[in-house]
């Protein structure tokens, strides 16, 4: 959530920055102005109002000592009018306040300036590309048949027990699975990042925290009776560990990562491009997520993207990373890259990773705050990224490393699997 007086402060750079994401904002920043004028104004003539009723009550105590009950008793009806009032200001100021938080809570984060205008996934832009392109054999399969083929990963089965999108590993399928999970944290943990294991759901004000409420609600599974979340990813959990706490400055940065499940409704369309493991309503991702001074959130930010180069380098996938543009940048997010596998098989890129840097945003939205060296709280920065997400990295396997005599298993993750080569 953006800071009202960063909007009062910077109103031309917001407006303009929210232009990037196709946003006219004008109405919405200046309606902010105004709630919070009038905001103010109402704060003023309860502070005043109570001070005067406190001053009264003072001297009305002075008389009843003095023996001036006549005069008291005036006094006292004076003060009961003062109360009334204070008590109907205190209601309006209430109904401003949330008035004025609801309008702030559909403000997405101001974009970072290196954010390129732009609607879609069609303008994002690419700013790094490595690794070789396997040439593959003839015959050479998309991962859904070899799933089949191999019979590592059970699509009609998940489909009979849930429904599409929760696919069933079987064998060396789910061995490999099991595998990538324990090398992505295992590679997070010698990074400095502290393991969790988090809840699969969460509160309304975990979601309202990070963002996704009341954003992305309709993306979201929810246990009506119990008003709770199933996760989308666990920057959800992971970064609500920090709400309405106030560290240290000594204590930062913190370094967070953890495996769970997660859960999404989002239906998609039909095609090539949604089959398999493409595009899932369950799966699993290790994230990882820091809280970082702002004045070295962007450092951090450059040292996760370097951390996810690394995987991919041993993994040895051909991978490239994206600077997302405004209109495809996520709601909390200031700055998103996007890391993407190439699919030898399917010839397309596959998103598997996205690292963001949220600054204040979720911050101010969960009272997340350091004391600094004055002594003063501050807001500090929170950033995520996927470290990494596995359905398409499994999919990028399964396609890339494939021979005529079966799947050769990347020699980083053979210690963790214990085979070679799934035929």
């Amino acid at each position: 959530m953006l800071q009202v007086a960063f909007i009062r402060e910077n109103k031309e750079l917001v407006v303009e920055a929210l232009a990037k994401r196709n946003i006219n904002a004008v109405e919405m920043i200046n309606d902010v102005l105004t709630f919070d004028e009038d905001r103010k104004r109402l704060q003023t003539e309860l502070d005043n109002t109570l001070a005067e009723s406190n001053s009264l009550s003072k001297e009305i105590g002075n008389l009843y000592k003095s023996g001036d009950a006549q005069k008291a008793n005036a006094l006292k009806e004076k003060t009961s009018i003062l109360k009334e009032t204070s008590k109907d200001l205190s209601d309006l100021l209430n109904t401003k306040v949330e008035a004025l938080n609801q309008l702030l809570y559909k403000i997405p984060n101001v974009p970072h300036s290196s954010v390129p205008k732009g609607n879609s996934e069609e303008d994002n832009e690419e700013i790094y590309k490595e690794g070789d392109i396997p040439t593959l054999h003839d015959g050479a399969l998309p991962h859904w048949e070899l799933a089949k083929k191999y019979d590592i990963i059970d699509f009609e089965l998940g489909n009979k027990i849930t429904g599409a999108g929760f696919p069933v590993y079987k064998g060396k399928g789910a061995r490999l699975q099991r595998a990538l999970i324990a090398y992505f944290l295992d590679k997070n943990t010698a990074a400095g990042y502290t393991e969790y294991q988090l809840p699969l759901m969460v509160n309304e004000a975990s979601g309202f925290g990070t963002g996704q409420l009341p954003d992305k609600e309709g993306q979201m599974y929810h246990v009506t009776e119990d008003n709770l979340y199933l996760i989308p990813t666990a920057e959800v959990p992971g970064t609500n560990i920090f709400r309405d706490v106030v560290l240290s400055e000594s204590e930062l940065p913190v370094g967070v990562t953890g495996y769970t499940p997660c859960f999404r409704r989002e239906a998609g369309s039909y095609g090539a491009h949604v089959r398999g493991l493409n595009r899932l309503h369950q799966f699993d991702k290790v994230e990882i997520i820091r809280v970082e001074h702002p004045s070295n959130s962007y450092k951090a930010f450059d040292g996760m993207i370097d951390h996810v180069k690394d995987i991919l380098k041993e993994l040895k996938l051909p991978y490239r990373i994206l600077r997302l543009c405004g209109g495809d940048t996520s709601f909390a997010a200031a700055l998103t890259f996007d890391f993407e596998v190439f699919s030898t098989a399917q010839d397309r890129w596959l998103e598997i990773s996205s690292v963001s840097n949220f600054e204040t945003f979720q911050a101010n939205r969960l009272k997340l705050r350091f004391k600094n060296s004055e002594g003063k709280n501050e807001l500090a920065h929170t950033l995520n990224g996927s470290s990494l997400a596995l359905p398409r990295v499994l999919a990028g396997i399964l396609e890339n490393y494939q021979t005529e005599d079966g799947i050769v298993i990347p020699e980083v993750l053979q210690p963790y699997t214990g085979f070679k080569i799934i035929n």
